[in-house]
Order: structure tokens, then sequence, then C-alpha cells
């Protein structure tokens, strides 16, 4: 269908273009952004008054428990969540069940995909069998099923011969990798951070200098191969810095950053609260500080939701016994936008971090606004408030920390190749 978006605010962060005017869509592209063709016709014509345009969204570190036994979700239920969060492009997460680490896999997961036709789906392929890290998947037999990218999801490779194996066969594939980068000795199954309150609590604690063993470990031996890696969820700046370094140094290596470690800390966790249980763990109030002065400084390139929802049936564990993880993907533009309001990044860099910066980490085409570039976008109302009301989102995972936060920055309408896939 041909459509005019008339009157609406354009963000374009692959261009930096920040302007009121009119979009036209026909073909599944942007044919205008400003004036009109004078012979253009449309279907639909939208009030864009008051409203932003930008490019879709695109989530690094997508679980949809596809193939799974649907309890706790399914590709349907949340690709509905993603697409009503202005989401139009997500990475499936290789962990499901059975995992995603033979061709036929990721077959079924392509096939279901094409059938729903919402978001747009890209492949992960399991970087090791069973995610076990002790033998490598047929990587090349995972990238002609499709592929773009593998990942551990959140196991790391416990051996450094092996992952250099597995770095070396992804690079000749012309493929990234993400990484979990975590020393897992160290980590020992702990449950939360590691300080005074994990000691509080009497919970096993998962200590930051894990993480920047495991991330310093990944780097140098991807520089061995020259690998393009990205550490898609990353919760301490001395990871972080250890990123910057490699980066100063020409290493293809990226982060990115849940909105959750930016938003929370340790101290969300409260008494036991199991929808504050995520991996890596939330951490002290300095780290998510640092965090935030660090992804200012452009240090960090992505936000994630690191969508991973679970059903109510989860709700009688224990802290220990619950999985890891939080549903929040059709909340992540407004909650990314607390840190506007708190003077933390401006609009048009959050647009980016949601958009581009996933893109280039993954070798995506950079999503744009241009005239021609492919209608993948969302409308939001950045003035619209609302409060968050656990049950009533999209998705059927019920573990959200932000229940009755106060947000703002509603999404009204997500397009994919054109076409209306959610309208608010």
């Amino acid at each position: 269908m041909h459509r005019i978006i008339r009157n609406i605010r354009v963000m374009d962060p692959s261009d930096g273009f920040d302007a009121v005017t009119d979009l036209a869509v026909a073909g599944g592209r942007i044919v205008a952004r400003g004036m009109l063709p004078p012979d253009f016709t449309a279907g639909e014509v939208l009030d864009g008054t008051g409203l932003i345009a930008c490019p879709g969204f695109i989530e690094t570190s997508f679980q949809a428990h596809t193939p799974g036994h649907g309890r706790d979700g399914d590709l349907a239920s949340e690709l509905r969540a993603a697409v009503a969060g202005g989401v139009t492009q997500v990475l499936l997460r290789p962990d499901t069940l059975p995992m995603a680490d033979i061709p036929a896999v990721l077959q079924e997961q392509r096939i279901l995909a094409d059938r729903l036709a919402l978001a747009n789906v890209h492949l992960s392929g399991a970087l090791t069998t069973q995610l076990q890290g002790t033998a490598l998947t047929e990587m090349a037999g995972l990238a002609a099923a499709g592929a773009i990218a593998f990942s551990q999801a959140k196991e790391p490779v416990l051996s450094a011969a092996l992952l250099r194996l597995a770095l070396s066969y992804a690079a000749d594939l012309g493929l990234p990798v993400l990484l979990h980068g975590e020393e897992p000795e160290l980590a020992a199954n702990g449950v939360m951070h590691e300080g005074r309150l994990s000691i509080r609590l009497g919970l096993s604690g998962r200590p930051a200098a894990a993480e920047q063993i495991g991330v310093q470990r990944d780097i140098a031996i991807a520089a061995l191969s020259g690998c393009p890696i990205h550490f898609p969820h990353l919760s301490i700046a001395a990871a972080v810095a250890e990123v910057v370094a490699a980066r100063q140094r020409g290493e293809p290596v990226t982060c990115g950053v849940s909105i959750h470690h930016l938003l929370l800390t340790e101290q969300d966790i409260g008494f036991f609260n199991l929808h504050a249980k995520i991996l890596p763990p939330l951490r002290a109030v300095a780290e998510r500080d640092a965090l935030r002065h660090a992804i200012a400084m452009g240090a960090i390139t992505a936000i994630s939701s690191d969508h991973n929802p679970w059903g109510v049936d989860r709700e009688g564990m224990t802290f220990t016994q619950a999985p890891f993880g939080i549903a929040a993907v059709e909340w992540l533009l407004p909650l990314a936008l607390r840190l506007v309001d708190e003077g933390v990044l401006d609009l048009m860099t959050v647009l980016h971090l949601l958009s581009v910066g996933p893109a280039q980490a993954l070798g995506l085409p950079v999503p744009s606004l241009a005239v021609g570039a492919t209608a993948d976008f969302c409308i939001f109302d950045p003035d619209s408030c609302f409060t968050v009301e656990t049950g009533r989102q999209w998705s059927r995972g019920r573990n959200l920390p932000y229940g009755q936060w106060e947000l703002r920055g509603r999404v009204q309408y997500t397009l994919v190749a054109g076409r209306m896939v959610f309208r608010g």
C-alpha cells in the first residue's frame, strides 16, 4: 500500500537528518522524504503531528523459545511484542530447545518466521555443540542454512584453543561471532553480583572480575584470527575498557549493554525479586553509573533489551532456582528514553544505539529513512506517558521488573518493508 505520513518529525541517525517533513512509502521503500512526487497517490494518509519517525530498532539478543515447549512464549508472541516496541529486526539466540546447533533447527525457525511475516528475523547458529564449549558445530552448514552470525548465547567457550579455531572458521565464512565474556570457574554459578548485598541475602555471588578476565581472553584470542566479535551485554566498565583498547589497536571488536544495566542495580533485587535476575547480573550503583559514562563517551555502540521471557509457572521458584532473564522488548524505547530524561544521552544518540550500532555489530545494512531505503521504521509519540502494567504486555513473559514505572514514548505504528505490522 502507498502511504503518506504528513507533518512528522523524521529523526534518522544514519545521516543525522532531523526535521519536520512528510514521508511517502511505496513498494516497500521510502520514495520521498520531504516534497512528494506530484503524481503520488496514497491509499492511507497518516497525520504525524507531534510524532517522531525513526529507523526500526534492532534487537541483538532475542530469546523466542522457538523451538521450545511454548509455556514461556514462542516466536509468534514474542515477535508481536517486538513490533509493538518498534523493533523491526531481531537476532534469535541459539539456546532454544533443541538448540540451534544443526541446520534443521534454523530451517524450522526460518519457515515459521516467514509465515508470521512480522519483524525481520535473523538467525544465529550455535558456535559449539549444545553450547557446551567442547566441540564445534558444523559452522559452514549453519551458515548455508541462513545463520548471519554465530553465538554462544550466555555460555563461554571453555577451551581457548577451540575458541581460536571457531573464530578462524567464522572469519573464513565472513560472519561475526557474539560472545559471552566470562571466566566460568570464577563466576562459579553465582546468581547475583558478588558484594555486600549477596552476602546479606545469602546468595552465591558472581564477581565482576570474572567478566573482565573473560573479555580480556576472548579479545586476545580473536586478534589471532581477525574475526569480528561482539559482546552484546557487558555489565562492567572495566570490560568495556578492554573493548575500547582493542578498537584503538584496530581490532574488529564491539560491545553493547542491556538497557537493564543502565537503569537498574543490584538493589532492585530487594528481597529476592525474581524479575531482577539477569545474566550478567545487575551490578552496584557505581558500576551502573560508570556504564552510563562509557556509553555517553561512545565506548558502547548498542543497547539491547536482552529479551528473555519466562512464564507464570516460574513464579514459585526460589531466587537460586529461577532462570535468568527479563522480558522487556516492547518497552525498550520508553526505557531508553529514561536516559534522555536523566541527561545521560540525547535522543538522536539513543536512536543510533538502538538501530545503527546493532546493525554495524551484526554486519547488517544500516537502517535509514533516506529515499530509496527499505521502509522499516517506527513512529512514536514522545510525549505519551503511561504506567507499565504487568500482565498486559504482548509478550508471554511475566519476568518484568518495571511494573508501575512511569514511562513516556509510546510506539504508535511499526512498518516492516512498508507493511503496517503494528498499530498502537
